[in-house]
């Protein structure tokens, strides 16, 4: 329950258009069933709307273009074997409205495992050791931030040495704030926003060696 609420919030927190939005969700074969139909029926139970209308839970996309992108991922997961459990498809014939949506055992192959789709697709493939997982986590050249669920205090350790992103929230939502570096590695940008990193980038080096005469 607290994966699936935590994901689900994650992953279609304005309609999935947030850098540390996640979009490739590894789970373990053993509950991969059990989480994918929970997440659709997060997905489904979402109000989808007018972002100032009250009750309103998701809003649209930033423009037209994010509608032709989001058809085109989803388009290419299904030409690739994945299965829709929820959305994917526009919500009416006015405004840039996309429905929540959650594909199942989704190939490596498909372009949203591929690329970004800033959108609020989640695409799900199981897995079934920790090492295939971690290996599959660092497979492209972003590091912006991940998400891990676990009640393994040692797999939690193995993850936050392992997994190659610049922020990682394990068993929780993401939280920034001001104390915490925030910032990606890899394709995902250099130095830090928040904690003393921050300034790093404002600041000079400097040896200064001095012999007492």
């Amino acid at each position: 329950a607290l994966a699936v609420k935590s994901a689900g919030a994650a992953k279609f927190r304005n309609a999935g258009q947030v850098c540390i939005s996640p979009t490739r969700f590894l789970v373990h074969e053993s509950i991969r069933n059990e989480f994918a139909q929970q997440l659709a029926k997060y997905a489904g139970g979402l109000k989808v709307g007018d972002g100032l209308a009250d009750g309103t839970q998701m809003g649209p996309l930033a423009n037209p273009r994010r509608l032709t992108a989001m058809a085109e991922f989803h388009e290419d997961a299904v030409k690739h074997g994945a299965q829709v459990l929820a959305g994917g498809k526009r919500i009416g014939d006015s405004g840039n409205f996309w429905e929540p949506t959650v594909l199942m055992d989704v190939p490596l192959e498909a372009k949203i495992f591929n690329d970004e789709p800033f959108g609020p697709v989640a695409a799900i493939r199981s897995f079934n050791t920790l090492d295939e997982a971690i290996s599959e986590a660092n497979r492209l050249s972003f590091g912006l931030a991940g998400y891990a669920f676990t009640k393994s205090l040692k797999n939690a350790d193995l993850l936050s040495r392992k997994v190659e992103v610049g922020m990682l929230w394990i068993n929780m939502p993401a939280m920034p704030s001001a104390e915490m570096p925030f910032g990606g590695i890899k394709d995902s940008g250099y130095g830090s926003e928040g904690g003393p990193e921050a300034v790093e980038a404002y600041l000079n080096a400097r040896s200064v060696a001095v012999m007492n005469v």
